[in-house]
């Protein structure tokens, strides 16, 4: 069997327990998870799972850009999480909900790339609809390969300046969906040994089963979608993109 690592999944958004999910990951093949905080509390929750579960999950401490108008009173919370997560995040823009102003999305956004550099740790990367600005922070960040760009949907244009910054790539359910050209055009631009994959659970499940919540066995179909695109062994990217999530997350809490 294939060994698998899910480099993003919210397994506390799921209405069951994480034992059950955990189990179904385990019987197809992914040996372990990333789970993001998308706030302060959510984070504490990611950190309660990998405890429970320290060899079987990750976890990392952040805001997301929809509640980036909380960083004032939440950011210092996330920071001293910070220091024992494996990464920074789920942060980022997203210009297309607009959920938190712009300018506080940004302000959150850059305090947390900040933390990134200062503890030397992954920043998991949020970005819809505002590919220039992302690209704009990261450049300045200059965190390379440890900036991760999760759940990516860019198409060739973008993908090649990003791969030409240097960061990695996380694919998620959209590469398997009947209107996913355009993320499947930009994949094939993505260097192997700087990508991952991951579920984003309980979002974006793969065909057949859309109208189900996701979950971190469904990254296989995210990674023999690659495969094809790649023209890759499925077994050849599970070992690259396992290998890849061990190097940016380290293989241990």
């Amino acid at each position: 069997m294939n060994t698998w690592v899910d480099s993003h999944c919210h397994l506390f958004s799921l209405d069951e327990p994480p034992a059950a999910p955990l189990e179904r990951a385990a019987g197809a093949g992914v040996a372990w998870i990333v789970v993001p905080g998308i706030d302060f509390e959510t984070s504490l929750q990611a950190r309660r799972i990998a405890t429970a579960e320290p060899v079987r999950v990750r976890w990392s401490a952040g805001l997301h850009p929809h509640d980036a108008s909380k960083w004032p009173v939440e950011g210092g919370r996330i920071e001293a999480l910070a220091a024992e997560a494996v990464a920074i995040g789920e942060c980022g823009l997203d210009f297309y909900r607009n959920l938190s102003p712009r300018d506080a999305q940004l302000d959150a956004f850059r305090a947390q790339l900040q933390l990134a550099r200062q503890l030397n740790k992954p920043a998991i990367v949020h970005c819809r609809d505002a590919f220039a600005e992302v690209y704009a922070e990261l450049e300045t960040a200059a965190l390379g390969e440890r900036a991760v760009l999760h759940c990516w949907t860019g198409g060739r244009r973008w993908t090649k300046r990003f791969r030409d910054l240097g960061v990695t790539f996380s694919y998620a359910g959209p590469i398997t969906f009947a209107g996913g050209d355009t993320v499947r055009l930009g994949a094939a631009e993505a260097p192997p040994e700087r990508t991952m994959v991951e579920t984003d659970t309980p979002y974006l499940t793969p065909p057949p089963h859309r109208r189900d919540p996701n979950e971190p066995a469904n990254v296989v179909a995210v990674g023999t979608a690659l495969a094809e695109i790649w023209s890759m062994p499925v077994a050849e990217v599970a070992r690259v993109t396992t290998a890849n999530a061990v190097r940016i997350f380290g293989g241990g809490n």
